[in-house]
């Protein structure tokens, strides 16, 4: 009997957070790297919020609090969502748990069942798979494309849908893409959805408030009231207010699916922070117009990073409408040779390449379920921004010219052998070679940051 339960066999640790975790440790070392890894902004959070936590601690509000959040937090939550929404919730429909991924991870662990199926679009946020897996469930995979902005069709949802389905989970603007959904976008998939009366929706709204160029958000239970029923609306406050670490997610529903998410937390982590959640109150309730500078910020950078990316040799990046993130294809470099002799053979190779030889944190596509692309967080600042972009352009340029020289090399002299080790896993190569361990990366990452 092993210590470890069974279960955890059919998950994997975040990428994202390992990428973030991996850029950090280097910065530690001593090495010049940007990390373009992390998903959360890089403003401070308010001084209103701060200030509002500071006062309920000085006000001794350092106590539990009921399960799934104080009634303050509750009703400026619902508030919230009449005012912003145009969503009717009482409190009774309201759960905040210790942020958005709790009250993702309590509603799927509070009803689902071995057998049942979940319909996740691709790319995806690393986590809806692996939660849907741990409940017990199995994930159905719905890839979008490129050339659609990675959004969901809605005959790829219609033939996705099973009668084992139980729930489909939407987000927009989307994490890993940026893309967000139009009115008319969204109601082609309710369109769907009100056909099949056992389907759940639950709807990730956590990156509402950026989006760019005049985009107006808007959310599936705002376009068919039909299915509030059976909605579950997501949201907090960690990307619209800086307030990742502060830990508080809340989303609304009914009341029957309310309770059983209560139920399941008390037996977990009970309630979350009760300084965060007056800081929360605060930021629901307060002052909103610094939302206007922040998003003209992160619309710079998206402008300037897919402006750069796109000037790249290898790479398509499209613009996206929302959060703070691009997902550009890495196609053109596939196959490639790296100026350190890596054989980019996949969407892992070229992050890791890239981290070794440039010192740029990027999470690979294959970790939003989509490649070959890779994902960057612009929630950083511009001239960081600027020299990784610069990098990045090296890199691909660098690999090009290898790749066009191994190319070369191939015609005159014929493909090496399949069984030669040459770090490609498609070639019979160590794919572990491609990751390369922690003192031959450091060696390397140390002869290059000699030379720059």
């Amino acid at each position: 009997m092993g210590l470890v339960a069974r279960t955890l066999e059919r998950v994997k640790p975040s990428a994202t957070i390992a990428m973030t975790s991996k850029a950090r440790e280097l910065k530690a070392a001593g090495f010049d790297v940007i990390g373009l890894g992390a998903g959360e902004p890089d403003f401070d959070t308010p001084d209103n919020v701060k200030q509002a936590a500071i006062e309920a601690i000085q006000r001794g509000e350092t106590k539990y609090t009921a399960v799934d959040g104080i009634p303050e937090l509750k009703r400026a939550v619902a508030e919230k969502f009449r005012r912003e929404n145009g969503l009717s919730y009482k409190p009774s429909e309201i759960t905040v748990g210790t942020g958005g991924k709790q009250v993702l991870y309590n509603a799927l662990l509070a009803t689902l069942d071995p057998g049942d199926e979940v319909i996740v679009p691709s790319p995806y946020w690393v986590s809806y798979p692996d939660i849907v897996l741990l409940a017990g469930a199995e994930p159905v995979i719905v890839d979008t494309k490129l050339e659609d902005g990675f959004k969901l069709r809605p005959e790829a949802l219609a033939r996705a849908i099973t009668a084992k389905t139980k729930w489909f989970i939407f987000n927009s603007p989307s994490n890993p893409t940026g893309a967000a959904y139009t009115e008319a976008e969204i109601k082609a998939l309710t369109d769907v959805l009100v056909k099949h009366d056992k389907v759940w929706v639950l709807s990730d709204d956590i990156y509402e408030h950026l989006v760019y160029d005049g985009f107006k958000f808007t959310t599936p239970a705002a376009i068919e009231p039909r299915l509030k029923g059976r909605t579950l609306t997501l949201n907090g406050v960690s990307k619209a207010y800086s307030m990742t670490g502060w830990r508080i997610g809340y989303g609304g529903g009914p009341e029957p699916l309310i309770k059983a998410i209560a139920t399941l937390q008390s037996q977990s982590t009970s309630n979350p922070c009760s300084i965060s959640q007056w800081a929360a109150v605060e930021a629901l309730e307060g002052p909103q117009d610094f939302l206007k500078d922040w998003v003209a910020s992160f619309q710079e950078r998206r402008d300037l990073v897919v402006a750069m990316l796109n000037q790249a040799k290898g790479l398509t990046c499209p613009k996206p409408e929302g959060a703070f993130y691009v997902y550009p294809s890495c196609a053109g470099v596939i196959g490639k040779t790296s100026r350190g002799g890596k054989i980019i053979g996949n969407d892992e190779n070229f992050a890791a390449a890239l981290l070794e030889e440039e010192g740029v944190a990027v999470v690979h596509g294959a970790a939003f379920g989509l490649s070959p692309f890779f994902r960057i967080s612009y929630a950083t600042g511009i001239k960081a921004l600027e020299e990784a972009c610069r990098r990045i352009q090296r890199f691909c340029a660098i690999s090009a010219e290898a790749g066009d020289a191994h190319a070369r090399y191939e015609i005159q002299h014929g493909k090496p052998d399949q069984g030669q080790d040459h770090g490609d896993p498609q070639r019979g190569g160590d794919s572990h070679r491609l990751r390369c361990d922690s003192r031959r990366h450091h060696a390397r990452s140390e002869r290059h940051h000699s030379r720059t």
